[in-house]
């Protein structure tokens, strides 16, 4: 069964590669969609109830965590831009946000690095494959979750120690388009990304593509993998109780020899049927399938060895490669243990920069559950950000990223070419004079502000 076998994915063929995987999304969720037009009285609105059928729109429609004046004037404001980019577009309010922002999500993808070390450590090529790719899978529990983090403001950062000897850096390094970059590192590989998206917002969903590049290096033998993701779907934005679904093939290939996983994300049948699930094959580099793996993207990945076909060896039961960590019981925001970590000054380094998510003002006061502060503090970073991109012009300085470089790559991805932000190295350098010093004050989190405006402080910090 060759890579492409249709039982992998859809449309194999005529457009190649890319367009395979971009035509498998746009078949999404015709049968779970329905229109409650004339119902409710608003046109063009969708409502789709993911453990139910279409008779129930209506119902699910008046569900939600916004307050009806608050969800009627957002629909009136939003309708303007259906099927635009908004990636940048709409100021939204703190209600559907959650206390942590884009650049600590990325480092949530660090809990399970222990699959990365035993992939460095491992000799089968194959087996390799599965710890990386399930690695890659973890973030999704993440992902599931219904609240927006928090955009980061042009230079913030985020920085990570006190975690399996990983040191983790990343920043925001464009404001228009929004990208971040992100470097991570411990004894047995590297991980580094540059981050895009683009989006289409459809009224009550928006359709969000995947423009990043991620890629993983074992330090063992210096093997290479890059991942290709599905796109995902967040349903119900407005009306109705939000979800998330990652439709599609996810691709990652070992970049040194030719191997390659393929993966497909089943999209949310009615009453829920195919949610989460994930099925396909670890290839060899001739394209014949070595491994089938399965499991739920927000709970497990199992695999087991198979036959040219496809099929499982006889004498071989399904291993669990990866589970969720347990997570506490009644989380508002269905963190992880690891994940309320990362807002914690436990895993943040010695004399933290300024710039570090953790001590922003708005993420602050949401975690404290004072949501009228969050909104006015939001509200003045992103004042101060408009005031300090005009003054930054009017003085003729450019931001420049402290921590990547831009290069001159084009990395192409299905939905899009992606600049590539590549890792400088003088973080690293950075902290090693940090952490040298004998005397370092104890930070003071009531008196460091947040201060991403790097190209005025540099010298300052």
């Amino acid at each position: 069964m060759a890579a492409d076998d249709p039982k992998q994915g859809e449309g194999g063929g005529g457009g190649g590669f890319f367009a395979s995987i971009a035509s498998s999304f746009s078949n999404f969720g015709s049968a779970m969609t329905k229109s409650v037009n004339g119902i409710l009285g608003y046109e063009g609105l969708q409502v789709i109830n993911p453990e139910g059928g279409t008779q129930d729109a209506e119902e699910e429609a008046g569900k939600g965590r916004w307050k009806q004046e608050d969800r009627d004037s957002y629909w009136k404001m939003m309708q303007k831009y259906i099927g635009s980019d908004v990636t940048s577009m709409v100021t939204l309010p703190v209600l559907i946000f959650e206390p942590m922002t884009m650049l600590q999500r990325m480092a949530e993808i660090t809990e399970y690095s222990h699959l990365l070390d035993r992939a460095d450590e491992c000799e089968d090529p194959y087996m390799r494959m599965v710890y990386v790719v399930s690695w890659f899978i973890s973030i999704y529990y993440a992902f599931q979750r219904p609240w927006k983090p928090f955009n980061p403001i042009l230079g913030e950062t985020y920085e990570m120690t006190n975690h399996d000897g990983i040191t983790f850096i990343a920043e925001q390094v464009s404001h228009h388009p929004p990208m971040s970059a992100a470097h991570a590192e411990n004894e047995h590989f590297i991980y580094d990304v540059t981050s895009k998206v683009k989006t289409k917002f459809l009224g009550n969903s928006i359709d969000i593509y995947p423009l990043g590049r991620s890629r993983v290096t074992l330090k063992k033998d210096g093997v290479v993998f890059e991942l290709v993701p599905p796109p995902t779907k967040v349903n119900n934005l407005i009306f109705g109780r939000t979800w998330i679904d990652s439709p599609g093939e996810m691709v990652m290939t070992n970049l040194t020899t030719g191997e390659k996983v393929v993966l497909y994300f089943q999209p949310c049948g009615w009453f829920g049927a195919g949610r989460y699930e994930v099925d396909g094959y670890v290839y060899d580099a001739a394209e014949e399938p070595k491994i089938l793996m399965t499991g739920k993207w927000n709970e497990y990945m199992s695999y087991q060895p198979c036959d040219k076909e496809g099929e499982p060896l006889p004498g071989f039961e399904l291993k669990e490669a990866w589970r969720v960590a347990e997570a506490p019981k009644n989380d508002k925001y269905q963190y992880t243990y690891f994940g309320h970590k990362i807002n914690s000054f436990n895993t943040a380094p010695k004399k933290v920069l300024a710039s570090d998510s953790r001590l922003r003002p708005d993420r602050y006061a949401l975690e404290q559950g004072d949501l009228p502060k969050a909104g006015a503090e939001k509200s003045s970073l992103e004042e101060r950000q408009r005031e300090e991109k005009k003054n930054r012009e009017m003085k003729g300085h450019k931001f420049t990223p402290r921590w990547f470089d831009l290069t001159d790559e084009i990395s192409p991805t299905p939905w899009g070419d992606l600049e590539v932000y590549r890792y400088n190295g003088k973080y690293t350098e950075h902290r090693a004079v940090v952490d040298s010093l004998d005397a370092i004050e104890e930070l003071d989190i009531g008196s460091t502000k947040f201060n991403p405006w790097q190209y005025e402080t540099t010298s300052a910090e």
